[in-house]
């Protein structure tokens, strides 16, 4: 055994320690064929016998696991200093990151509300099938689901395809006053040039005894976020359909590429939609408990934002990850 203890010691690198590990623990190893004698050792032997031969197992087995840590220690601290790169090294081609252009466009609007003292809330970005549909006034087979091309999970788990059901969220857990928006990733199935399977909304909330909110205050201020976001821009609102608002609006704003005028971006129409809003609809409050409230709800996509603001013609390219692209942002 003594010779054993010593080839462990004398392992110089992990191959070679490995090989004696398969001399002496495998299969076919000393070890193996010292427990194989037992059967021919006199049955008074064999306790003793076998008692010497597991401490001599003990002893040989620590000694492996010492020296193997030991090696594969020295192993990384080589490969570390072979693959090491000098951090206070000057290199000329060196320049500053900055914030990607959609969380750059996305701060933006959350600043906006902040300051009008909107909370902001999170939720997951899994939900169930009560919070993304039904609690907005989606019941099952309803045609609007249609709409939303999602991601499901199972039959009633699906990859969230707006963020609503933070809102939905927040209702439950709060009473009126509320006073919030909701920024984060969405998932829906299409992939084209304005659209991408994650994309980002910020979607606003504002919840209070009934008659305290109108589609007045509505309007008010997402004519005033626009023109935060856009500068002096035309706003117009066209009657539509949601779900979960009634009455329900979307928004458009005077194309800034044209001013008006007509042009290819805006089909020459001079028009330029940029979100969707509406007063909660009944039913939305009637499903988390709320009695006797209003409130107005709208939702904006922060890449359609950021493509207009930053003039870009792709919207897949704003995730292709292109240094071009993006060093263009600092």
């Amino acid at each position: 055994m003594e010779s054993l203890e010593e080839k462990i010691k004398q392992a110089s690198d992990l191959k070679i320690l490995e090989n004696v590990r398969i001399e002496i623990f495998g299969k076919k190893g000393v070890l193996a064929a010292q427990f194989a004698k037992m059967k021919e050792i006199p049955n008074e032997e064999k306790k003793e016998f076998a008692k010497n031969l597991n401490i001599q197992k003990a002893k040989l087995t620590e000694l492996f696991d010492t020296k193997k840590m030991m090696l594969q220690s020295q192993a990384i601290a080589e490969m570390m200093a072979k693959d090491g790169v000098d951090v206070t090294m000057y290199h000329a081609k060196s320049s500053s990151g900055a914030l990607h252009p959609v969380m750059q466009t996305m701060q933006k609007m959350i600043d906006y509300f902040v300051a009008l003292n909107f909370s902001v809330e999170e939720g997951p970005f899994i939900e169930d099938d009560f919070h993304n549909f039904e609690a907005l006034n989606l019941p099952k087979h309803h045609p609007a689901r249609d709409m939303q091309d999602t991601f499901y999970l199972n039959d009633s788990m699906v990859l969230r395809t707006h963020t609503s059901p933070v809102q939905i969220r927040t209702m439950q857990k709060e009473k009126p006053p509320i006073r919030m928006i909701s920024p984060g990733s969405v998932f829906r199935r299409d992939f084209d040039l304005t659209h991408t399977p994650m994309f980002h909304q910020v979607e606003g909330l504002m919840v209070d005894v009934e008659g305290k909110i109108s589609f007045a205050n509505l309007k008010w201020i997402l004519e005033d976020f626009l023109r935060y976001m856009f500068g002096d821009v035309a706003v117009r609102f066209r009657p539509s359909f949601f779900p979960f608002t009634e009455p329900s609006t979307e928004v458009d704003i005077s194309c800034i590429f044209c001013e008006g005028k007509g042009c290819r971006v805006c089909s020459h129409t001079g028009w330029l939609e940029i979100l969707g809003s509406g007063m909660v609809d009944p039913n939305v409050f009637e499903a988390v408990g709320y009695k006797d409230v209003s409130g107005y709800a709208f939702g904006v996509g922060v890449e359609r934002v950021a493509m207009l603001t930053h003039r870009i013609g792709d919207l897949r390219s704003l995730f292709e990850g292109d240094l071009r692209l993006l060093e263009q942002f600092r």
